[in-house]
């Protein structure tokens, strides 16, 4: 990707997820087996919540995002970070031009998917049904985690931007992205070659991209970036002692945890966590690291720098209890 100065000007991250990068990226993980470690049990249960949907709906999602291939660019319509409706109401406003010029760079168009490709009324409120069926049984139960990750990820991107402007912010995408000045540069299936002319770039991270980013196929369309967050096995549930209940939460009850969970607001990493709250170093990790495993906050490494962000579960917490912290 070809910058200008315009363009780093008007280089952004994503205020949020957005629901239909994820419900695309998803399917395309359901039909491959990449990052089994990370996905495995994501796809297991999704799979079975996908066989509880109408007939057709798991099946045209994931047609129209295979596993390794192109999809077409009417799926992730930028009005989705706004939110899901949003992001379904622009689908469905596709023209039927674009709608057949789209659908004509997957490998193959079946029969039973020509009314869509026609632009058939019913056929089109069909991939709305389709769309919300699957991130209901895809990508809504994790999508608090989700939320988590890319806040946490935000968190850190906010950091590398205050210290450095914005070639620190595209320097700090390192190693999934390179920063050559004027050059963005990933591994990409594909040589391309997009210059920005000046319209900037929209960063969307992701939970469900693995390893390279995507990009849009139309070089016309607003420039978009989707990048892959740091996540491990088992980020798409609280894992470990909070689901033993009590157990985990008697682990955060006590002053220290409660005062470390209100210093974090915010997002900060470990050493300043440390400062806000008077502890030592040692001392706040640990607090850190119980609060993590309840699921209160999530931790995103960066060389020797951890990030800590509440989780909506921590925020809501601090929010329904004010009589913890100072």
């Amino acid at each position: 990707m070809h910058f200008t100065r315009d363009d780093l000007l008007r280089t952004r991250v994503a205020p949020g997820p957005d629901p239909l990068w994820e419900v695309v990226l998803s399917a395309n993980l359901l039909g491959n087996r990449d990052g089994q470690a990370v996905f495995d049990s994501w796809r297991a249960r999704t799979r079975s919540r996908l066989r509880q949907l109408a007939p057709g709906q798991a099946r045209l999602v994931r047609a129209l995002a295979p596993p390794r291939s192109d999809f077409p660019d009417f799926l992730t319509p930028p009005e989705a970070l706004h939110g899901l409706e949003a992001g379904i109401d622009a689908v469905l406003a596709t023209t039927a031009r674009r709608l057949r010029a789209e659908l004509a760079v997957l490998p193959a168009v079946p029969l039973w998917m020509h009314p869509l490709a026609d632009g058939d009324p019913a056929a089109v409120s069909g991939l709305g049904e389709a769309l919300h069926g699957y991130h209901r049984a895809a990508v809504a139960p994790s999508w608090a985690r989700i939320r988590s990750f890319v806040d946490a990820d935000r968190a850190v991107r906010a950091r590398a931007l205050l210290d450095g402007g914005a070639d620190g912010l595209l320097h700090s995408m390192r190693p999934v992205l390179r920063w050559n000045p004027p050059v963005l540069e990933a591994d990409y299936p594909a040589k391309r070659d997009i210059h920005l002319d000046g319209r900037g770039l929209l960063l969307v991270p992701s939970v469900f991209c693995w390893r390279v980013p995507v990009t849009l196929i139309d070089p016309a369309l607003d420039p978009v970036l989707v990048y892959p967050v740091s996540r491990g096995p088992g980020w798409w549930t609280v894992t470990g002692p909070v689901r033993s209940g009590d157990r985990a939460l008697a682990r955060v009850l006590g002053p220290g945890r409660a005062l470390t969970l209100r210093r974090v607001e915010g997002g900060c990493t470990t050493g300043e966590l440390a400062r806000r709250t008077g502890l030592s170093v040692p001392a706040a990790s640990r607090h850190a690291t119980a609060l993590r495993e309840a699921g209160l906050l999530v931790s995103v490494r960066r060389a020797n720098t951890v990030t800590h962000v509440l989780t909506p579960l921590g925020a809501a917490l601090i929010t329904a209890d004010s009589s913890y912290g100072a």
